[in-house]
């Protein structure tokens, strides 16, 4: 497997987490402090801290601290990495749904010149 592949996989493995995806989300909308983040959670913030941690680990989120206050952005390029992946997959479906269509628009056709 090449890198670009490894790379989609820790993205793919960092999204399978419903609080990871719940938090991309929420950066889709901007910037935003650990602590508002991790409002929404039932959990304690070392808990959530580890999830951040991933989704860091990976690319698709980066921070900055000053002073006593870490805020988080998205990186919106390796959800692209992601987004191209799910655009090959859903041409290559889309092809085969067609010839699917046409080959079963042949078939009636004979079955009805016959």
């Amino acid at each position: 497997m090449d890198n670009n592949g490894i790379a989609l996989d820790a993205v793919f493995h960092a999204l399978s987490d419903p609080t990871r995806r719940a938090v991309i989300q929420r950066l889709g909308e901007g910037p935003a402090t650990v602590s508002e983040l991790a409002e929404p959670f039932d959990m304690a913030l070392p808990s959530f801290m580890k999830h951040m941690r991933v989704l860091e680990g990976v690319g698709l989120v980066r921070s900055q601290k000053s002073g006593r206050i870490r805020t988080c952005m998205l990186e919106r390029k390796k959800l692209a990495a992601a987004e191209r992946w799910f655009e090959k997959q859903h041409a290559i479906w889309a092809s085969r749904y067609s010839n699917l269509d046409n080959l079963l628009e042949k078939l009636q056709g004979e079955n009805n010149e016959g």
